[in-house]
């Protein structure tokens, strides 16, 4: 797609529905100064964008119409922590298929050290039992984007199951195959820790022990970003390789958004196979902030309604109003913020889905801390949501929306 003039931003419907022919579609950004850069300049920022209005037929179920700009699923980004989503709830569908009596998302799950790459985890302070459990590394994940948690659900599952089962569902263009914040080799990233899950008695439910995958998960096309980056306090004068770090396009992470928020939209195999209980716990957690759990606990101080909320209130540190509540989740890592969401107004029946990525790295070094997240990132991201919010609010509907199956107490 060429460079678009300033005023302009043409989106190309993709829908399952319906196809149209390129349409013009945004207009009037000057109340939109950091969009419009970001679209006028939307090669340097590597933005991509899919905007999916939803309308509801005769039985109220969704007809969805997706736009995107600068869509490229080739084009390699950094995902950072937004393949928490698809880990926590293959989390769910593993726990489905052991099909153990007393294995729920609350046993306690105890991991255990083989390797001296490898941490055991055998409590955890933020849970009111003082232990870890599946449920409670999801609540960590999807409230605060919580490392270590995707970390030990990733050693559960190991690199086999969540990449086949990705590819089952559709999800073509991710691979997940390495833990976050943990300095580790490809090869060690490959072995997984040995797991216990034990009642309240202390009685062994289920056990695994360590594994590991021969099959080197690794992206086929080498990807390299920026001209430099540190190593340590060292400067190393080339690109950093990407080649064993992991992918997840926006096309794939609006997918899991969708999958979730819509499951009947999907063939049964591109489904998630968890029950609506478990279903309806990653939709509360999506959505809840962080000062409305109790535990884990989180101060507002550090944790703000738009902690991870980037659409619309991504610049705002008050609360975020009661009427609104935003399915998602976020990453930011190596200049790339990226958000998929579903955004819900409550009050207006107003409801879409967007998932964005952009790239904030003036001077092409990575490791350097030096990134325009909080000049152009997040005023990006607030002002697409209320750009689409704004015109959400504006569009005539012929059957309103139904919210009810996704209004949770917090």
């Amino acid at each position: 797609m060429k460079n678009l003039p300033f005023l302009l931003l043409i989106l190309l419907c993709i829908s399952s529905c319906q196809t149209k022919e390129p349409k013009l579609f945004l207009d009037g950004l000057d109340a939109y100064p950091s969009l419009k850069k970001v679209l006028q300049d939307s090669s340097k920022y590597q933005v991509q964008i899919l905007y999916t209005q939803i309308d509801r037929n005769e039985h109220v179920n969704p007809m969805m119409t997706t736009f995107q700009f600068n869509l490229d699923d080739e084009r390699y980004f950094y995902p950072a922590s937004t393949v928490k989503l698809p880990i926590a709830i293959l989390a769910l569908e593993w726990l489905k298929e052991q099909n153990i009596e007393g294995l729920t998302l609350e046993t306690s799950m105890l991991t255990d050290s083989v390797r001296p790459s490898q941490f055991p985890a055998l409590v955890d302070s933020t849970a009111e039992s003082g232990l870890p459990s599946i449920g409670h590394y999801i609540k960590k994940i999807l409230l605060v984007s919580d490392n270590d948690a995707f970390n030990r659900l990733y050693e559960l599952l190991g690199q086999d199951y969540i990449n086949q089962k990705l590819k089952e569902k559709g999800l073509s263009h991710s691979l997940i195959n390495h833990r976050l914040s943990m300095p580790m080799s490809p090869e060690e990233n490959r072995q997984f820790n040995p797991i216990r899950f034990v009642d309240k008695s202390g009685r062994i439910i289920h056990e695994l022990p360590a594994r590991s995958t021969e099959i080197i998960y690794s992206n086929a096309e080498q990807p390299k970003i920026g001209k430099a980056y540190f190593s340590g306090d060292s400067l190393v004068n080339e690109p950093l390789d990407f080649t064993f770090k992991n992918k997840f396009s926006i096309s794939d992470l609006d997918g899991v958004v969708k999958r979730i928020v819509f499951p009947q939209a999907f063939l049964g195999d591109e489904r998630f196979n968890i029950n609506e209980e478990h279903r309806n716990f990653i939709l509360k957690y999506m959505s809840m902030l962080p000062g409305e759990s109790d535990y884990p606990s989180y101060p507002q101080s550090e944790y703000t309604d738009s902690y991870s909320k980037f659409y619309k209130f991504g610049t705002t540190k008050g609360p975020v109003p009661a009427q609104f509540r935003i399915f998602n989740k976020t990453g930011w890592a190596y200049g790339h913020l990226i958000d998929g969401s579903y955004f819900v107004d409550f009050d207006n029946g107003v409801e879409f889905f967007v998932t964005a990525v952009i790239y904030t790295n003036e001077n092409e070094t990575l490791n350097d801390d030096t990134y325009e997240t909080e000049e152009i990132g997040l005023p990006f991201f607030a002002e697409l949501g209320e750009y689409l919010y704004q015109m959400e609010l504006k569009r005539k509907k012929q059957i309103p929306a139904d919210l009810k199956g996704i209004k949770f107490d917090y």
